[in-house]
């Protein structure tokens, strides 16, 4: 696979660094491990649901930790003993640890396990300062004196 070059873009833009920075890491890092396999879901316009099969794995073996930018979901695996003679062995006994970065002002709202699968649900919050605001053509209204009626019977 051939390299990206965003040189171009990088002279053109200010503060998007850390971005060119991601998506030239991923095109590095594209042979990674799939295990355990995942899914990311829209749900809503500020809403995301993660997924991620993790059979054999009970809550206590699994760690979520957010930081900025950052999520990372790791799977400790217990040692099995085997209740019989093994024959085929398939399924995958090993811990993992995955990695998703988040964009600015996404938080995790809630992680539950049922049925194999973790489910990590997102939300992004924007600030109020950082939300569009509609600007009135011509600035703000001129503020003017208000007469009262009391002053004009004193005059």
């Amino acid at each position: 696979m051939s390299r990206l070059d965003f040189t171009p873009y990088r002279r053109t833009t200010v503060g998007f660094d850390r971005l060119f920075d991601l998506l030239e890491g991923q095109g590095r890092g594209n042979s990674t491990d799939n295990y355990p396999p995942f899914n990311i879901e829209r749900c809503g316009e500020d809403e995301f649901r993660i997924t991620i099969a993790v059979a054999g794995f009970r809550a206590g073996d699994l760690d979520i930790t957010a930081q900025q930018n950052l999520l990372v979901v790791q799977g400790k695996k217990r040692p099995d003993v085997a209740q019989g003679e093994m024959l085929h062995l398939g399924i995958a006994n090993r811990g993992f640890e995955r990695r998703f970065e988040l964009a600015d002002f996404v938080r995790v709202e809630n992680a539950d396990l049922a049925d194999g699968l973790l489910t990590i649900d997102l939300v992004r919050e924007v600030p109020e300062a950082m939300k569009p605001k509609k600007i009135i053509v011509g600035g703000q209204p001129t503020l003017e004196v208000v007469k009262d009626s009391g002053d004009a019977d004193a005059a």
